[in-house]
């Protein structure tokens, strides 16, 4: 799959919008974008001192509001209202049953907060959202994020290291449609499998620590076992 054809994957929100001129929409997007770090971050840290965490709509809605906000009249709220995906056979539920679709991913989160893996449990979020679609725009944004917080909050730490995973996603989106494709097709048989999606996650996040271990001073060494 080329670039182009990767971007047409971008869902196209049926609504009016707020902001026409395409580079004062870009400017705020990426203003957005990292208020929207900033507030996962927030969100790992706070759980983190606390000791505990669950994961609750609330959340998911406000990660969302942070990347909207000025951008879609829908900020923070789930879409009233389909949704297009271009470059993408999945069909979209239903608006009126995300509410319940999205009560269900946080039910699957917390109840196995103990027995799995911090990334077993991002890549599940990163595909469930996304599948949900829940909002009018910003679902990959706000899929990314969320998985990142779940991630790190599972881990007991704000993971170290750059480049992020989210940014690792942006920067070759076509490994995380084929995730994405893979973990639908799994669903469609009455499954769940996002091993695909862990798998891409892990090499992420090995590519982050190791970014991290460079900036330590430390120095990577090529693979000589073979």
């Amino acid at each position: 799959m080329s670039n182009t054809e990767s971007e047409k994957r971008d869902s196209k929100a049926l609504e009016p919008e707020l902001i026409k001129d395409p580079k004062l929409k870009a400017e705020a997007e990426a203003l957005n974008g990292l208020r929207q770090y900033d507030a996962g971050i927030a969100a790992i840290q706070a759980a983190l001192d606390r000791g505990s965490f669950k994961l609750r709509p609330s959340l998911v809605l406000g990660l969302q509001r942070e990347a909207l906000t000025g951008i879609s009249m829908y900020a923070g709220n789930f879409r009233p209202a389909g949704v297009e995906i271009k470059g993408s056979k999945h069909q979209l539920p239903g608006a009126h049953l995300v509410p319940e679709l999205i009560e269900d991913m946080c039910d699957y989160v917390n109840d196995r907060w103990e027995e799995t893996t911090p990334i077993h449990l991002g890549a599940y979020i990163m595909w469930r959202l996304n599948w949900i679609h829940p909002f009018a725009d910003g679902n990959g944004r706000t899929s990314r994020i969320l998985s990142y917080v779940v991630m790190s909050i599972r881990a007991q730490t704000i993971l170290p290291g750059t480049p992020t995973i989210p940014d690792q996603i942006v920067e070759n989106r076509n490994p995380y449609f084929d995730a994405l494709d893979s973990a639908d097709e799994a669903w469609a048989e009455g499954r769940v499998d996002v091993s695909e999606m862990e798998d891409l996650l892990a090499g992420m996040l090995a590519r982050q620590l190791a970014g991290f271990y460079q900036l330590a001073g430390g120095k990577l060494t090529p693979d000589t076992s073979d």
